[in-house]
């Protein structure tokens, strides 16, 4: 990088934080239209590791990601 980043650039603090959420949304999704690029931390890979030798050993001990959804949309329900 041939200048040092001003963070956060100008005039980001000047907008509403709804506009604030979206700019990091377009930057990341810019970011993330090349994950080729998009660099895997060691220690991601590590937790991955852990998780797929614990479902390899029992894999009926998870739920799927249907029944994952229905019990946080569950859990969620009481703090409405």
């Amino acid at each position: 990088m041939s200048q040092p980043l001003r963070i956060p650039p100008p005039g980001f603090d000047d907008l509403p934080v709804e506009e604030q959420i979206e700019y990091v949304q377009a930057l990341w999704d810019h970011i993330a239209a090349r994950p080729e690029e998009v660099p895997v931390p060691a220690w991601h890979r590590e937790i991955l590791a852990e998780r797929l030798e614990a479902y390899e050993k029992d894999p009926q001990a998870g739920i799927t990601w249907e029944g994952f959804r229905r019990q946080l949309a569950k859990d969620d329900s009481g703090r409405r």
